[in-house]
């Protein structure tokens, strides 16, 4: 099934979440932190930036009926109500810590909501740890727009995955799986870095020779970022 193409009056990455999965309970943090042992400076940052967060939506083979796979056994859905117009990643990071099991957040503030993931899968090393990666969000959206339904998907796994593209940034080429997606993105980060760098440096460089050498290397650069994009 072929997901419907984000246009301006339609929520990106935002999903009508299936009743029956529907969970509505608050997650005090102390709770987070008596999981995730966070530093004394974590916790002043929940503290100043986070005013609520609820346990919204658990997607599982009882409320989704898709069945689990060892990778993900289950989804869960939190909302996060903001004092600030942002959070740190490192609180997100310590939630995740907390809880064994994919996270889907979903930021609100004012009226708006922005989605923010990052992959996460049991370790190979550890069965009882899993591997976090980066962050990716979706732009902030008026909570009024239109939203999709679900993908389709045979389970829980092949739901992650689609949901996760969904606040990527570039697009999956065919055939592509999620992890070298990621990967992709990563290295797209890195030249966009590195451009941004050289741009600075060209700004400020009185030498001519040495222009000439710094746009040749951003023209290098961008032509990568090109390829990497598509």
């Amino acid at each position: 099934m072929t997901h419907p193409a984000t246009s301006p009056t339609t929520a990106h990455a935002l999903f009508v979440w299936p009743a029956k999965a529907a969970v509505s309970r608050p997650v005090a943090k102390a709770k987070i932190y008596a999981h995730a042992k966070p530093s004394a400076a974590l916790r002043a940052l929940f503290v100043e930036q986070i005013e609520s967060i609820t346990w919204a939506y658990k997607l599982a083979p009882e409320s989704i009926n898709l069945p689990a796979k060892p990778e993900v056994p289950e989804i869960e859905v939190f909302e996060i109500a903001l004092k600030l117009p942002d959070v740190s990643h490192s609180v997100l990071r310590c939630i995740d810590k907390a809880i064994p099991f994919p996270i889907l957040f979903v930021l609100r503030q004012d009226g708006k909501s922005r989605p923010i993931a990052a992959y996460k899968r049991p370790s190979n090393a550890a069965s009882d740890q899993w591997v976090l990666g980066d962050y990716h969000a979706a732009p902030w959206q008026p909570d009024n727009l239109p939203r999709h339904g679900l993908p389709f998907a045979l389970d829980l796994q092949g739901l992650y995955e689609q949901l996760l593209r969904q606040h990527l940034a570039v697009p999956a080429r065919a055939g592509e799986t999620l992890r070298d997606q990621l990967d992709r993105l990563t290295q797209l980060q890195a030249k966009q870095a590195a451009a941004a760098k050289l741009e600075t440096q060209l700004a400020q460089e009185k030498q001519f020779n040495r222009k000439v050498e710094i746009n040749a290397q951003l023209r290098t650069i961008r032509s990568e970022l090109q390829a990497l994009a598509l």
